[in-house]
């Protein structure tokens, strides 16, 4: 049973946290360990974000307690610190709140099987720090790879890890890694994400073998992983910590920006930007623009303008 944290004059509050959503059902966690299956009230809007998920894993709320049934009705939902936000699949004018409330997000990607795009990897890293919360990243089945996969790895760890993303490289079955990934999150509340069939959900297996959580393999057909977590969820690591597993996502549309501060978002692009001849420099043709002449120079990485482009342009529908 939960203990009453607020009190209304017809009907007690309980306090929770939100662990776990299937859309239109919501477990919640109590102080005391306890877990409640709650709905929410009707027509539920937080603070005017259109979202198809008013209410998101990693959400502190109030609701009213039944205790015949030991399930309540969610009534509000408590101040968010932070949260991360994707375009949802179908509805592109709608939002879907991913998680809040969280101390980082980790983005699992694979060099093949399936193949994670540069452009899906900075997708969510600007989502990121659009939204301030650190981010890292884990490059999975290195166990795999042969010479010209390792290669690209390296490629890939040399510019993320000079823009400052710390980067894993992990092997779930052989165990080579791990120990940095457990460290890293050890004592924080965790967004982990990435494509269908990169290993995110073997991960948890791996940390927490008691969660016995179903995976699936990567289809050889399409090369992509199949969609197994079907809802996100958030669980608790043995040494210290919660995690929250994702559904694969196949895309991540940026939401939220302004088209003229989509390049803030891009540490290493921001920082040179300040010797742009015009303050207003979308980095595309303007003359004398510092940005272009960095990749020129191969002080931007290529591939990194050409991901803030494509987000620019906003052409690619594949990743909305």
């Amino acid at each position: 049973m939960c203990v009453s944290t607020h009190f209304n004059k017809k009907l007690d509050l309980e306090q929770g946290l939100v662990i776990k959503s299937t859309g239109s059902r919501y477990r919640v966690m109590c102080g005391n360990g306890s877990i409640v299956e709650c709905t929410i009230k009707g027509k539920f809007r937080v603070k005017d974000l259109r979202t198809t998920n008013p209410v998101a894993v990693g959400d502190n709320v109030l609701f009213e307690f039944e205790k015949k049934d030991n399930s309540g009705v969610i009534t509000e939902v408590l101040d968010r610190k932070n949260y991360i936000l994707r375009r949802s699949s179908n509805l592109s004018k709608q939002f879907q709140v991913i998680a809040a409330n969280v101390d980082q997000v980790i983005l699992m990607i694979t060099i093949i099987l399936p193949v994670t795009p540069v452009e899906f990897i900075d997708r969510f890293l600007i989502t990121a720090e659009a939204y301030r919360v650190p981010a890292s990243i884990i490059i999975n089945k290195t166990d795999i790879y042969g010479e010209q996969e390792n290669e690209r790895m390296e490629q890939l760890i040399s510019v993320y890890s000079n823009i400052g993303y710390e980067c894993f490289r992990l092997s779930l079955t052989s165990g080579t890694g791990i120990g940095p990934v457990k460290e890293r999150l050890e004592n924080r509340i965790t967004l982990l994400s990435g494509n269908s069939g990169v290993g995110k959900t073997t991960l948890l297996n791996v940390l927490e073998p008691s969660l016995n959580l179903k995976t699936g393999e990567v289809s050889d057909y399409h090369k992509q992983g199949k969609h197994i977590t079907t809802f996100p969820e958030m669980h608790r690591m043995p040494f210290g910590g919660y995690v929250i597993d994702t559904p694969g996502l196949r895309g991540f549309g940026v939401v939220d920006m302004e088209r003229n501060e989509i390049y803030h978002f891009f540490p290493e692009i921001f920082r040179i930007s300040k010797d742009c001849r015009f303050y207003n420099c979308l980095h595309l043709d303007e003359p004398g623009c510092a940005v272009r002449k960095a990749v020129e120079q191969g002080t931007i990485n290529p591939m990194r303008y050409r991901s803030y482009v494509s987000i620019l342009e906003d052409e690619n529908s594949k990743y909305r």
